[in-house]
Order: C-alpha cells, then sequence, then structure tokens
C-alpha cells in the first residue's frame, strides 16, 4: 500500500471508528428495545435537512447546515419518543413510515436539481474516502460527550434522553458516511454478537467485528476501485457472519469450560 492510499485510508478509518464509537452500544440498545429501524429513519431526516439546506444554498460543511441536519434529526425524535408513549406497538411501523415519508420528501426537494442524483447517492452511500482529519475534529467531540453521557447515565437515559442522544450520533455519523452505512454500523455488530451474555465481552467483540468489517472494506474499495460504502457494508456483513459461525462458538464453548 503507497503513501496515497494511506493517506485516503487514514482519515477514512479514523471516521469508522468514530462511527463505531458511539454506534456500537446504541446498536445493542437498539436491538434490545426492538426499534431496529430508527436509525435509518433519523438519519433520514437529518438528511433531508441537509438538502433543504443545500437548496437554500449554505455552505456544505457550515454551521447553518449542521444546525438545520440536527434541529430535523431532534424534531424526528421528539416526534417518535412522542408515537413511542403513546402507541408503543405500532411503533416499528411508524418508525417505517418516517422513513419513507423523509427519503420520499428529499427526492421531491431534489426533483429540479440538474445534480440531484448525485447528492442522493451522497446521502446514501457517503463519501468516506474524502473525509479529512480537520473535518474530523468536531465529529470527535460529538462522539466524545455522547460515549460520556452514555456510560455514565445509561441506566437513566430512557425514554426522550436515549432518542436525543441517538439523534446527534446518527446525525453525525451520516454526513460521514451516508445512510446505509450509518444502519449497517449500528445494527450488524450488535446483531453479530447477541447470543453473548457477558457486557464487556459483548460490547469488546462487537467493536472487533465493526473494525475487521471498516478496514477489510476500505483495503478492498480502493483496491478495486469501488465506491467504498457499500464494500464497507459487505465487509460489516461478512465480518459477523464469520464471527457468528466460528468465533462466538469458540468463546461460548471456553466460557462454559472456565465456568
Amino acid at each position: 500500500m503507497n503513501a496515497f492510499e494511506m493517506s485516503i485510508m487514514g482519515p477514512a478509518l479514523l471516521a469508522g471508528l468514530l462511527v463505531l464509537a458511539t454506534h456500537v452500544p446504541l446498536g445493542a440498545e437498539v436491538l434490545r428495545r426492538g426499534i431496529i429501524f430508527i436509525d435509518l429513519a433519523i438519519a433520514q431526516v437529518a438528511g433531508l435537512g441537509v438538502i433543504a439546506a443545500d437548496t437554500m444554498g449554505w455552505e456544505q460543511n457550515g454551521w447553518m447546515v449542521q444546525g438545520t441536519a440536527v434541529s430535523a434529526a431532534l424534531i424526528a425524535a421528539f416526534v417518535l419518543h412522542w408515537t413511542d408513549k403513546r402507541w408503543p406497538k405500532m411503533q416499528e411501523a411508524l418508525i417505517g413510515i418516517c422513513f419513507i415519508l423523509a427519503a420520499t420528501a428529499g427526492i421531491l426537494v431534489l426533483a429540479g436539481n440538474p445534480h440531484g442524483g448525485e447528492h442522493l447517492k451522497e446521502l446514501l452511500i457517503g463519501q468516506i474516502l474524502w473525509v479529512t482529519i480537520d473535518s474530523l475534529l468536531l465529529i470527535a467531540i460529538i462522539s466524545t460527550v455522547i460515549l460520556t453521557l452514555w456510560y455514565l447515565l445509561r441506566d437513566r437515559v430512557r425514554g426522550l434522553g436515549f432518542y436525543v442522544l441517538f439523534a446527534f450520533a446518527v446525525t453525525a455519523s451520516m454526513q460521514l458516511v451516508g445512510v446505509y452505512l450509518v444502519f449497517a454500523s449500528l445494527i450488524i455488530p450488535a446483531l453479530a454478537t447477541r447470543k453473548i451474555d457477558t457486557r464487556g465481552i459483548r460490547l469488546a467483540s462487537a467493536y472487533g467485528v465493526g473494525i475487521v468489517g471498516y478496514l477489510s472494506g476500505l483495503v478492498l474499495s480502493t483496491r478495486l476501485d469501488l465506491p467504498a460504502g457499500a464494500v464497507i457494508v459487505w465487509c460489516l456483513a461478512a465480518a459477523a457472519i464469520l464471527f457468528a459461525w466460528f468465533i462466538q462458538p469458540t468463546l461460548t464453548k471456553h466460557r462454559v469450560q472456565t465456568s
């Protein structure tokens, strides 16, 4: 691997690690609550905020765009928290409706934009290979705050508090890696390690699955000249399958023998 590839992959891998830092623990909570598609819905709403800001001519990485995206995600979080309290049995269906409304709204807003297709592609699969170290500073600060609040107040972060933390985490990640990779980062590592009872081992295993998926995906995408976001999603799935079939049974067997 040459110096040019390393200069691209270094920031991209760091971006992936920042996404995994918040999404791995939040993903386990999403699985526990049974609201699997909440990240897709909130990420899509945040993306709609970015699209709306772009149509108004605001600077792509400016504070106005970031504020619009976060505001849109927080509104979605408040609405979904309210529906969760009012109609808990229909929450997953309502989350799906929220996602499809936001997705189609984005298409409608971009209907008259000659570059609308490219904007939608960037929103969905992201541009992880083109992130810079400078652009990661704000994301690193946000991720640190989210993780600190989560681990200090985890047992008390329920209801609206969870939705708000989730909105900030997803909004920050979506603009780095795209909607598809946000969903994959949240759900795939958590799903692969769901049968591990010990919290610490499950968390470490989920991070391991995520890191292997991101690293292998970045290497393959640069070598094969393929879209990085899409390749990483497939590599995350492959890493999860390999872990669930080969490594997890070994961990479980070792734990039974030592207990």
